[in-house]
């Protein structure tokens, strides 16, 4: 029996929901695929650069400040150590502290701004007041009187301090953002259905936060990432251990630039770039993703002009009489 046109896009319709393909269409962006593309190359660093690493990081040898070659593709600092070996090792450190810092306090920022934006009440004056004192607290000199009262300096310990003084301007978006959801129509439906508290705000607001809870994780994890490389290039964090800012730190320490070995800090230069701009690509995928005038049917960006006079006017000309 033949299959008309009209049969075979009912077919198609029903094989592959409207939810399926919006959700596909946030992978299909240029500016995401590029981003997550660059993102799990250096994931893929971090999990094998120990393993990858053609020398011991710490190992000097007799080959002093040497220039890229085929022994050492990124060069030898002035004590005979292997860039490239550095660069590999360090990336895992550098992603630890991006990821932990961003999980932590994501989770915190929507435990906090959520509750307050639903509950209202003295609850929100608590939980405002609470983000209000956490906005405040400086995180980077508190890092650095934590590290003067600790003497190992972990990645862990400083992915906390970051987490905790960070979290705070995403729990006032999200409180923002929860305030214009609580009183929707869907909302109070499933209030008057008798479903729970926890229940609405689990499968009712929550849902609809999605896209700033990503935006929020995302910038979270690169102020992290800063912060870690800052914190090793002034000498706060441990310089024993291997990071982007470490090396960095040392090329900075024995004047690097003022002797000619660009190798010493230009590839650790480039991987911050790299890894800065993967996320900066992933977090314009997600406005794509959400507003939908920045996006075309198929993900890609578009430009929208301004025009002159956006009210419509009907110009028509009257005849003349007879």
């Amino acid at each position: 029996m033949a299959v008309t046109a009209a049969e075979v896009a009912v077919l198609d319709a029903v094989e592959t929901p409207p939810s399926a393909k919006r959700r596909f269409r946030f992978l299909r962006g240029r500016k995401t695929v590029v981003g997550f593309a660059i993102l799990g190359f250096f994931v893929l660093i971090a999990i094998a650069g120990p393993w990858l690493a053609p020398y011991d990081p710490d190992k000097m040898g007799p080959e002093l400040l040497q220039a890229p070659s085929a022994s050492h593709w990124f060069g030898t600092t002035q004590t005979g150590q292997d860039v490239l070996s550095q660069i590999l090792v360090g990336t895992r450190g550098v992603l630890i502290v991006g990821f932990v810092a961003g999980a932590f306090a994501t989770v915190m920022s929507v435990l906090v701004g959520v509750s307050a934006g639903f509950l209202g009440g003295v609850a929100d004056e608590i939980l405002s007041a609470l983000s209000n004192i956490f906005l405040v607290i400086p995180g980077l000199p508190l890092i650095i009187i934590v590290a003067s009262f600790v003497e190992d300096t972990s990645n862990l310990l400083i992915a906390t301090v970051i987490a905790v003084t960070s979290w705070a301007w995403g729990a006032r978006v999200l409180r923002a953002q929860t305030l214009s959801l609580r009183r929707r129509d869907y909302v109070e439906a499933a209030r008057a259905t008798g479903e729970s508290t926890w229940r609405i705000i689990l499968f009712e607001i929550l849902p609809n936060l999605t896209a700033v809870i990503a935006s929020g994780f995302v910038g979270t994890v690169i102020f992290a990432i800063l912060s870690e490389i800052t914190l090793a290039f002034i000498g706060v964090a441990d310089i024993s251990d291997w990071n982007w800012g470490t090396v960095l730190f040392w090329a900075q320490s024995n004047q690097a630039l003022a002797q000619g070995a660009w190798w010493w800090f230009v590839p650790a230069g480039l991987c911050i770039a790299l890894l800065g701009m993967s996320l900066a690509l992933i977090n314009f995928g997600i406005d794509e993703f959400v507003n939908p005038r920045l996006r075309t049917e198929t993900g890609a960006s578009k430009k929208v002009r301004m025009r002159v006079g956006f009210t419509p006017v009907n110009r028509t000309t009257k005849e003349p009489r007879a």
